[in-house]
């Protein structure tokens, strides 16, 4: 059955905090059970940036995907796998780069943007300049249907869209194509076969785009087509060529609302962050710590919660009778600012603990981390591979001769 991939990753930045695992690994946990992931570690994507200092990127790998495993990432559900281990990705990204207009790649939104804010670094290469382009390749290697990105990534998305378009365009049409469809188109059997037409029809004649889903629904009940006749009929249905690289779709995730210790978005250039292996003490002191409203000097001076960085931890772990006591007690200045975090703290603690508990699983034995990547990649790897060799014979690189 045709199998739809989510295809997500991280650059390797070491040990995770509060920030990834409400903006991120929350989000690809629910998703494992929903769809075949696929979760990398995008360490040459890390070189684009840290290329003169890429002393610390080895040991950040397993430092973060120990986090992965402690958030509830699950190896037996998905592929877990380092980006750098999979040649195919480089090898896309060269065979892409020869039809990739440059344009294109100046265009990209974060392009002159992150220019800007990492402007105490040369970012003059082609390495960064390419970035969008062997992230189009990260995902066009896996055929992922859906890639779960924030709003500010959609043009990353629509980037590798465009890239699947023009490379299908030119090299999507095999010899014999046609015959090849139709031969396909027999294997459905009698029934299939007249409700494919129908739908093809449908599509093609009368512009009727629910055709199409309707049409993949039905090919994805058909369990006994191969690859490539599969991939034939979904060419054929859109009256194009063999679909060789798979158009991915965004999935649009919900920016993440966790704040840092000052009010900020939680981040490590802002140094105000809770690593999710953070010392319950640690904890503790950060979040005693935390700024308040600067009215209340004296406990006896009332404040406004909307104006506290503690308020906005509450928005995210508290519930609304603990919220209706933090803006009564605070405006009247019943209780002390030490009094307000406490709850927080019972909170993150509690979250943390058992995140904390599988953590130390891994830590005890780093055997187990690296072979949940060896098998990652593994299994990466064979998806990888069936693509690059369709990939060369529709360019007719594949060494025949």
């Amino acid at each position: 059955m045709y199998t739809e991939h989510v295809l997500s990753g991280m650059r390797p930045t070491g040990a995770l905090h509060l920030g990834h695992y409400h903006g991120v690994l929350t989000n690809w946990v629910k998703l494992q059970h929903e769809y075949s992931c696929l979760f990398f570690v995008a360490d040459w994507h890390a070189l684009t940036t840290q290329y003169d200092d890429p002393s610390r990127i080895s040991q950040n790998i397993l430092e973060m995907v120990v986090d992965w495993l402690a958030a509830g990432v699950d190896p037996r559900q998905s592929a877990i796998f380092v980006q750098s281990r999979i040649p195919e990705h480089a090898e896309l990204h060269l065979l892409l780069s020869m039809m990739t207009p440059l344009p294109w790649l100046e265009r990209v939104p974060t392009y002159k943007d992150q220019q800007e804010k990492l402007s105490s670094k040369d970012l003059s290469t082609y390495g960064f300049l390419g970035y969008p382009l062997l992230q189009a390749a990260d995902i066009l290697i896996y055929r992922a249907n859906r890639v779960p990105v924030g709003e500010d990534q959609v043009p990353h998305i629509e980037f590798a869209r465009e890239i699947a378009r023009r490379f299908n365009h030119l090299y999507g049409r095999e010899p014999g194509f046609e015959e090849k469809a139709w031969e396909a188109v027999k294997k459905l059997g009698g029934k299939k076969a007249r409700q494919y037409e129908e739908l093809r029809a449908r599509y093609q004649q009368e512009g009727d785009k629910s055709a199409i889903g309707q049409a993949h629904a039905l090919l994805d009940d058909v369990q006994h087509l191969s690859a490539a006749d599969r991939e034939r009929l979904f060419g054929h249905l859109e009256g194009s060529g063999k679909v060789i690289l798979v158009e991915p779709q965004a999935m649009l995730t919900a920016a993440s609302r966790m704040p840092g210790l000052d009010g900020q978005k939680m981040s490590k250039s802002y140094a105000n962050t809770i690593a999710l292996r953070e010392a319950p003490e640690s904890v503790t002191k950060k979040i005693r710590a935390m700024p308040t409203d600067p009215a209340r000097v004296r406990r006896s001076d009332p404040g406004e919660p909307q104006k506290c960085p503690v308020w906005q931890l509450h928005q995210t772990y508290s519930e609304e009778s603990c919220r209706a006591w933090v803006q009564e007690g605070c405006r009247k200045a019943s209780f002390g600012c030490l009094d307000c975090k406490q709850p927080v703290i019972d909170s993150v603690l509690k979250e943390l603990a058992p995140i904390q508990e599988r953590a130390r699983y891994y830590q005890e034995d780093a055997a187990l981390a690296r072979n949940i990547l060896a098998d990652g990649c593994e299994k990466a790897r064979e998806i990888a591979r069936e693509t690059m060799r369709d990939v060369r014979e529709a360019m007719g690189v594949d060494g025949a001769f």
